[in-house]
């Protein structure tokens, strides 16, 4: 469906989950590619995959996006290599499983989750944006989040902001720079399995949880992320700019908060408690959520 023969593309995050799949979908559509992340032997075996799926032209470039001169050094190398950068997959971003409540959160954790997921990708788009400009086209797609759109009782404080800062970066450069001929849109998931946790969540109480709540009442696909991300960066969508598309089966269109209290709030009990006094939703829980108030093994156990 997709073509971008002639075109090259950066992927941050592209050793594993989501930025694997969004690299294997461009080069299956014959896009030249720039591969970056920290881990360099993951790389490259995301990079061999992609030359046998396709790509003409892979490159791997090490880099961590907190980084200024990794960032810099990064678009260089792809534009030294491929003549351009066309697309640009802003896709790096961490989280945190802890489960800390806002009260008890800790300004380190706080700085590098924004450092990641907010200021690296206003790197990026700074420096790729300015030599789409210069060539007069580009098309710019952030990867968001429905937890930077709106209030969720599964997120965490640094998420949802650095999520909500790159949903406004997105409606922001997709008007200022549209009339450059440079596009920027973004595509915030809802939660999404991918091959790196579905064996952790895929037929859990958590995963019958979030179904629970969701108007599709299943999680959703990692293809189904990607379709919304191929659009977005192709020509097809020559006229759209500014947008941030859900792929969230239907979450964001609905209204309404947790009826069973998340188990999360039941962790860290001992040392960072949430302050009581909050909504104590439907009880008793189902039996198998119970069983993970006491948090996840290896983290608070």
């Amino acid at each position: 469906m997709f073509d971008f023969t002639g075109k090259s593309a950066i992927v941050t995050g592209a050793s594993y989950g989501l930025g694997e799949v969004f690299a294997h979908d461009l080069a299956q559509a014959g896009c030249a590619l720039t591969l970056t992340a920290r881990s360099g032997e993951l790389l490259d075996s995301v990079a061999e995959k992609c030359r046998e799926l396709g790509s003409p032209k892979v490159i791997v470039a090490t880099g961590d996006v907190s980084v200024e001169e990794d960032v810099v050094r990064v678009v260089e190398q792809a534009i030294a290599e491929h003549g351009s950068v066309d697309v640009l997959i802003n896709n790096a971003g961490i989280a945190d499983v802890r489960g800390l409540a806002a009260e008890n959160y800790d300004a380190d954790t706080f700085d590098q989750i924004l450092s990641v997921d907010l200021r690296g990708a206003f790197l990026f788009l700074r420096e790729c944006g300015k030599h789409m400009l210069t060539a007069g086209s580009g098309s710019i797609v952030n990867i968001c989040s429905i937890m930077g759109s709106g209030a969720n009782e599964l997120n965490v404080i640094p998420y949802t902001a650095a999520k909500g800062g790159l949903r406004n970066m997105t409606l922001q450069l997709g008007c200022e720079w549209a009339d450059r001929g440079v596009r920027v849109n973004s595509v915030s998931p809802g939660f999404i399995l991918t091959d790196m946790i579905r064996s952790a969540v895929e037929g859990t109480p958590n995963a019958d949880y979030i179904a629970s709540r969701t108007p599709m009442r299943r999680m959703g696909e990692a293809q189904e992320v990607s379709n919304a991300v191929m659009f977005l960066a192709s020509d097809m969508a020559s006229y759209i700019t500014g947008v941030d598309l859900y792929v969230d089966g239907g979450t964001n269109a609905g209204n309404g908060y947790y009826q069973i209290r998340p188990i999360h709030h039941a962790w860290n009990a001992d040392s960072a408690p949430m302050v009581d006094g909050g909504y104590e939703g439907l009880l008793p829980r189902p039996e198998g959520l119970e069983a993970m108030s006491v948090g996840i093994p290896g983290i608070h156990h």
